[in-house]
């Protein structure tokens, strides 16, 4: 990709219109499902409805990855736009439970070719020592989206049909899209390569089983989490076997194992898992343990969203000073401190400690990632960015996804521990979440029981963020690739 063909400037313009629209699109639909969920009916599948988006989005993002490598940056994500607009478009329409499902599906698909794609752009516009600062501007996107997407998710809820809650990517994706059409240049690069087409099929396969699993155990292990499980594994040995035996395969074994790669890939799988423990759990804990407002652990939560652009932003500013992987190892750091932070937690605490662990954890992550996203995108020549870029991705929602199911198995594991295996009902919490729990004579049992629980969560996400830090200390010092025609 030529920099000077390209306006680089409307070009980020672009991408941070596209990943805006993913961005929101996950806190305003939880805003206005509730609502939305009331008039479809069918309330046993709402959990489906962001399940599936992020299932096909998980599933599609190392293909279309490995497709931009083949076709272009430039097709690949404006086919991605596409399909998301067209499948908000039909979610407008959506007549049950099961059609929004299957929209959603559709949407996952598109934001698994956006959300990579644009990410290995910016890689190709920008050298190193200048992409940090734009990466931070797209952490900026996501913490912006999750403060305005609930307001705006209430604001149509109130005042429009709720199908509007979808329409409104439908202008915001048409300007991105016309922007790529109008300032996104390519150098024409001609690559005769064979589509591993029963490679990509075997990895859809294998993921998308693999999330119904963790899905359905993040409540019960049941018989269908056991076949889906049993599918991914036996989809997961196949894919290893076409990989190998594949001309040119879908995901590249020995790109996936360059050690870079493999553990960067591995820091920021470990990270996600703890960041889903925090923005799942720590909301509960200073609502229904340390007796605050939803506002006061909104603030609390909000932290995390202060301190992982403050952190992108200063790790962009620092990578010609101390080298990626320094920055790397001291984000990795962070993240246990400021997990250690919401252990020492108890009834008595401030929600005030609960923001510094929250504020902390946000700069580690906005330090680790945008670094780890750099080291791995130079590792490789422009021919395998997409692909690369595409396994960092991967391996974030993977980790969110897997973190939520191993954290949400821990408090389950503690409540039935903490009040001698009886369970505490949906009426309970909910009672003690809209503030009646205190005047019920279980109440402070509850809360209790709850303090215990969450305890024991915030220490298996301790445990899971100290693993962040000797997966940094294995990448090794790194030269990155140099490319000609760069």
């Amino acid at each position: 990709m030529s920099e000077r063909s390209s306006h680089r400037g409307l070009v980020v313009a672009a991408i941070m219109a596209s990943m805006a629209m993913i961005a929101i699109e996950a806190t305003i639909v939880s805003t206005a499902m509730p609502q939305i969920a009331a008039q479809l009916g069918q309330i046993n599948l709402y959990s489906w409805v962001f399940s599936s988006f992020l299932l096909t989005q998980t599933a599609t993002t190392v293909v279309f990855g490995k497709l931009a490598d083949i076709y272009g940056r430039k097709p690949m994500i404006l086919i991605g736009i596409a399909l998301f607009l067209f499948a908000s478009v039909l979610a407008g329409f959506a007549w049950s439970m099961p059609s929004m499902i299957a929209f959603r599906l559709l949407q996952g698909i598109g934001a698994g070719a956006i959300q990579p794609v644009a990410m290995t752009v910016v890689a190709d516009l920008f050298p190193g020592n200048q992409r940090g600062k734009v990466q931070g501007y797209l952490a900026s996107v996501w913490a912006l989206s999750a403060v305005v997407g609930p307001l705006l998710g209430s604001l149509i809820i109130h005042n429009l049909p709720w199908a509007w809650i979808f329409w409104i990517n439908v202008p915001v994706g048409l300007l991105a899209a016309l922007g790529f059409v109008l300032f996104l240049h390519e150098e024409k690069r001609t690559r005769v390569v064979s589509i591993d087409i029963l490679g990509a099929s075997l990895f859809a396969v294998s993921i998308s089983a693999l999330m119904i699993a963790l899905t359905e155990m993040e409540t019960t292990i049941s018989s269908t989490a056991m076949v889906a499980l049993a599918i991914a594994i036996v989809a997961l040995v196949a894919f290893i076997w076409q990989e190998r035996r594949a001309e040119a395969p879908m995901v590249a074994p020995d790109l996936w194992l360059k050690r870079p790669i493999a553990f960067s890939n591995l820091a920021v799988f470990f990270a996600s898992m703890s960041i889903m423990g925090l923005t799942t759990f720590l909301p509960m804990y200073v609502q229904t343990v340390l007796n605050g407002s939803p506002l006061v652990a909104g603030f609390a939560l909000t932290m995390l969203l202060l301190g992982w652009p403050c952190g992108a932003t200063i790790a962009s500013r620092q990578f010609a000073r101390f080298g990626l992987r320094p920055i790397m190892i001291t984000g990795s750091i962070c993240i246990p401190v400021g997990t250690c932070l919401l252990v020492l937690l108890t009834p008595s605490s401030s929600a005030i400690l609960a923001g510094a662990g929250s504020l902390i954890m946000g700069f580690g992550m906005g330090l680790l990632n945008i670094s780890a996203l750099i080291l791995t995108q130079d590792s490789v020549s422009w021919t395998e960015r997409g692909s690369a870029t595409a396994s960092n991705v991967f391996s974030r929602n993977l980790g969110s996804t897997l973190g939520a199911a191993v954290l949400g198995a821990v408090l389950t594991y503690g409540l039935a521990h903490s009040t001698n295996g009886q369970p505490i009902t949906p009426e309970q919490l909910r009672a003690l979440l809209n503030g009646t729990g205190t005047i019920m004579a279980d109440g402070e049992t509850i809360r209790l029981a709850l303090q215990h629980a969450l305890h024991s969560t915030f220490v298996a996400m301790l445990l899971i963020a100290a693993l962040i830090v000797p997966a940094c200390l294995l990448v090794p010092r790194h030269e990155p690739i140099r490319e000609m025609q760069q």
